[in-house]
């Protein structure tokens, strides 16, 4: 019986880790400080590449989403704080241009939260 309970809190902990602790090594970070800066962003394997963009505030930017991912959840990509939701295309660059910002921090992830990434603006 113990044994049961520990494999238990051990699947939990796993699950936890997994969703919401676990960031892939290769989510890095791309900075863009120019205006009209372009940015290519790959959707694969769960993750967006890179994860971490940081662009300049009062500039605009474009986003190229290149999804490489089939599934389902890959098809969205929604900034709720900008109100921008768009479907990628399979295998097809899709540009979304960002107004200019102010400064802050701003997600961006699929429909069902699982892909995750952050728009920085300095």
């Amino acid at each position: 019986m113990l044994f049961i309970n520990l494999a238990g809190i051990f699947l939990i902990a796993l699950i936890i880790w997994w969703f919401w602790l676990y960031a892939p090594k290769s989510q890095r970070q791309v900075s863009a400080d120019k205006d009209n800066a372009v940015i290519d962003i790959v959707v694969q394997d769960g993750v967006y590449q890179p994860a971490t963009i940081t662009v300049s505030a009062h500039k605009t930017a474009i986003l190229n989403f290149i999804r490489k991912d089939a599934t389902p959840c890959a098809e969205m990509v929604i900034f709720p704080d900008l109100n921008i939701s768009e479907e990628l295309p399979l295998n097809k660059a899709f540009a979304i241009t960002l107004p200019m910002l102010e400064k802050g921090q701003y997600l961006f992830h699929c429909q069902m939260q699982m892909y995750k990434g952050y728009l920085i603006v300095e």
